[in-house]
């Protein structure tokens, strides 16, 4: 990034006082890392992840976490930390950040999972975790059939197009015998208080961010994605949420001969490109009161 693009970029973000947490939300492809990185060259800080597909320490390439050489610029931190087959969810990562929040380091959290975020700065239920026996059951399960085990109320607040979330209330319903959303009502004060911190939330031009969605896709490729997945391919799960990762799939079928690379890309392309609206949807609702940032300018 050239000196005046970056003194561009400075110029549009809000005030950043001494030692005070920075929040970066936005959707995938959006150039928040590149925002994050350069708040921690500028202004002092430590980077933490906060995109559940970057904690796996298999997938560097394929979930776009910051390379090597973006590492020794800054400090990062809860990237590529957790193994493939290891169970780590919402509440995990929030526990993991709490002490990073007490450090003398300013913690400058970036990610495009809004659950980590509103469990951050909304609260989060105390939910029991769920019996192995019980997320084996809805491992099995079709989303029609899980969708149908969850109350109308939960419904309502999650998006039941994404099997992990609908997945996630039928669990809690069958292990608890309480709907998620009772639980979501019972949500103890959150860890830091959203006007404690700098909160600021991507909100770029569609057109330009489904380009660089395109583009990314073909860069991740060039920059070894099919051999990072192919390294995995004798331990590939589909029902493990690490191979549920936007491209593993695809790149999957491809080296398994069931898919051509053209199909892989494009159909890993337009699960990208829905993520994003999802995300996109996600932020608007839930983070109105952040500060909003458009690069696409």
């Amino acid at each position: 990034m050239t000196e005046p693009a970056r003194s561009q970029i400075l110029d549009r973000l809000p005030h950043i006082p001494d030692g005070r947490p920075v929040l970066i939300a936005g959707p995938t492809a959006s150039g928040k890392s590149a925002l994050a990185l350069l708040i921690a060259e500028r202004f002092g800080g430590v980077i933490v992840n906060a995109d559940a597909s970057q904690v796996y320490d298999c997938w560097r390439v394929i979930s776009a976490r910051p390379s090597v050489e973006e590492e020794t610029r800054a400090p990062h931190m809860l990237y590529g930390h957790i193994a493939y087959d290891q169970d780590y969810s919402t509440g995990h990562w929030l526990r993991e950040v709490k002490p990073l929040l007490k450090s003398d380091a300013r913690p400058i959290i970036v990610g495009g999972t809004g659950l980590y975020f509103s469990a951050l700065t909304e609260g989060m239920a105390d939910i029991p975790p769920t019996p192995s026996e019980i997320r084996s059951e809805a491992d099995g399960l079709d989303l029609q059939t899980l969708i149908a085990g969850v109350d109308a109320r939960t419904l309502s607040r999650i998006d039941i197009q994404n099997r992990a979330r609908v997945q996630r209330a039928w669990e809690v319903q069958k292990a608890t015998s309480r709907n998620l959303s009772d639980w979501q009502d019972d949500t103890p004060p959150p860890v830091l208080d959203v006007s404690d911190a700098v909160p600021i939330v991507f909100d770029v031009d569609k057109q330009w961010l489904l380009d660089r969605i395109t583009r990314r896709f073909d860069l991740m490729l060039e920059s070894g994605a099919l051999d990072e997945v192919e390294r995995m391919r004798d331990l590939f799960d589909p029902s493990l949420p690490a191979f549920k990762a936007i491209g593993v799939p695809e790149l999957m079928a491809y080296i398994d001969g069931t898919m051509t690379l053209d199909e892989a890309r494009d159909r890993a392309t337009i699960s990208t490109r829905q993520f994003a609206k999802r995300q996109r949807t996600w932020f608007r609702a839930r983070m109105k009161s952040w500060n909003r940032i458009d690069l696409s300018e």
